[in-house]
Order: structure tokens, then C-alpha cells, then sequence
């Protein structure tokens, strides 16, 4: 996932009724959490959910996301950045690696220290303030530790708190990725509903595809009909759906209602 230009504004994520997450705090638990994961591990293995990738590529990404997250931050720019060239500051040997992923969490923990989370600025997706970067930051980091914890053999676990409200920050941004992602723009129809909605927690969100585009409904609305096309699971497993590390036949899963919409939804909405 990457953070191209997009100049689109939206309204503010939709409050789904779980506990709030403190993104800035979650960044550096989740890094920390990363950092443990690959620190003695071998950097050269495979990572099949990111296909191409070693972990030493997957480590790059994540540490260069949050020191791009962070330059921006500090900036606090409020129009698309020409460049995105970042004074990375590459460790010298292999070996570095893991101290340049844990650095990185300190540069971002810096960045937010300095700005004030409802600051406007520009970003790509819904919510056009500061607060915008550390929520997407910490889910890039999230996803990619359980993206080295999968490359390892090692079972992922995601509080439920902080899996639901991922999966709002997925929902109610990817109208806005299409610029990056532009199969997103096949996410029409006309007037269909998608929900998802969690077992283990409060998180109900419903998709409505309209003819000129999709969005979440309002929070509330539709809630105790039927839409076309449920599909039920843990937040955490919802949140690895949307983002495409499990398939929705898995058996964790229980679907009702239209398969084609849900293959429609799938074969569109990757970022």
C-alpha cells in the first residue's frame, strides 16, 4: 500500500461504537511488536502474502512508510507533496535492520509529539487532519507484522478493539484510493449493500454500491435489515479479509446472500 497524491477530502471516519484507539500509542506497540517478530530471524525469507517480497523488503516498507508518514507530519502540508524523497538513512550492513524498524517508531513518536492530531492538512482519504497519518501508519504497521508473523509460521493475534476500528479506517477510505487503486472505481451497482459485521464486538458497517460510486452507509442506518450480502467473522479476521490475507470461503467466515456481489466487491476494492 503506498500513499500517492489525492486531493479529495471526505467526511470523518464513521464512530462504529468500539472503545477509541489511541494511534499514536499503537504505532509504537505495534512496531515493537514487529521488531520482536523479525529480530533474529532470517531476513532473506519469503513473505507469501506480499508475493515478491523478503522480510528485508517488508522491514524497508514499513520503516520508509512511517519516515515518510512522519516527514509529512512535521510539514504539516496541505496540498499533494511533489516528491517523496526521504532521507531514509538505509542501515549499512543486513544486520541493521531491526534497529532501523524500532528508529523508525521513534521518528514517528517525535512527529506526533510536535503536531496536533486536529491540524488541518492534506492527505489521500477521508479525514483531512493530522490524525489522518497516524490511524493509516498504524495500520500499515499492523498489517505488515502479521505479514511477517504469517512468512514465519507464527499465528497472528489483533485485539478486537483494534481490528474493528481497522477495518473502519479500510472502509471509509477506499473511496478515496482509486487514484492508486483504480479497480476501485469498478465498486458501482445499483443500490447494492454489503455488510460486515463482527462477532466478537459491536462493528456493523454496511457498503452501499450506488451507480456513481459506493460508500459506507451512515452509522445505524440499515441496521436490522437484511442487506444482499452479509459476511460475519471476528474483527480480527474481517480486518485480514478486506485487506486480502484470508479468503472469504475460509471457514471462519459465514456469508449469506449474493456470492456474485461479494466476488464483485473482492476483485475491486485491493489497495
Amino acid at each position: 500500500m503506498n500513499t500517492p497524491d489525492h486531493p479529495e477530502h471526505g467526511s470523518a471516519p464513521v464512530d462504529h461504537g468500539s472503545a477509541p484507539v489511541d494511534h499514536r500509542a499503537a504505532v509504537a506497540a505495534e512496531t515493537a511488536r514487529f521488531v520482536a517478530v523479525v529480530d533474529g530471524a532470517d531476513l532473506a525469507a519469503p513473505v507469501p502474502s506480499c508475493p515478491g517480497w523478503t522480510l528485508a523488503d517488508l522491514v524497508k516498507h514499513t520503516g520508509s512508510v512511517q519516515r515518510w508518514f512522519s516527514v509529512l507530519l512535521r510539514g504539516r502540508i496541505q496540498e499533494p507533496p511533489r516528491s517523496r524523497d526521504v532521507d531514509l538513512r538505509l542501515p549499512a550492513h543486513d544486520d541493521g535492520w531491526v534497529d532501523w524498524l524500532a528508529a523508525g517508531a521513534a521518528e514517528a513518536a517525535d512527529a506526533f509529539a510536535a503536531t496536533d492530531p486536529d491540524a488541518s492538512m492534506w492527505v489521500w482519504g477521508a479525514d483531512p487532519h493530522a490524525r489522518f497519518w497516524a490511524r493509516r501508519m498504524l495500520f500499515e504497521t499492523l498489517l505488515h507484522r502479521v505479514d511477517a508473523e504469517l512468512a514465519l509460521g507464527l499465528r497472528p493475534s489483533i485485539d478486537p478493539a483494534l481490528a474493528a476500528d481497522g477495518i473502519d479506517e479500510f472502509l471509509v477510505n477506499l473511496p478515496f484510493a482509486t487514484s492508486f487503486a483504480p479497480k476501485v472505481a469498478n465498486l458501482r451497482g445499483a443500490d447494492r449493500t454489503i455488510r460486515f459485521r463482527c462477532t466478537d464486538g459491536e462493528g456493523d458497517w454496511v457498503v452501499r454500491l450506488r451507480p456513481d460510486g459506493f460508500g459506507l452507509d451512515a452509522d445505524g442506518a440499515g441496521a436490522g435489515t437484511a442487506a444482499d450480502a452479509t459476511v460475519d467473522g471476528t474483527a480480527a479476521d474481517l480486518l485480514l479479509l478486506l485487506y486480502g490475507r484470508l479468503q472469504r470461503d475460509a471457514d471462519v467466515f459465514e456469508r449469506v446472500g449474493d456470492e456474485d456481489l461479494l466476488a464483485h466487491w473482492f476483485a475491486n476494492s485491493e489497495f
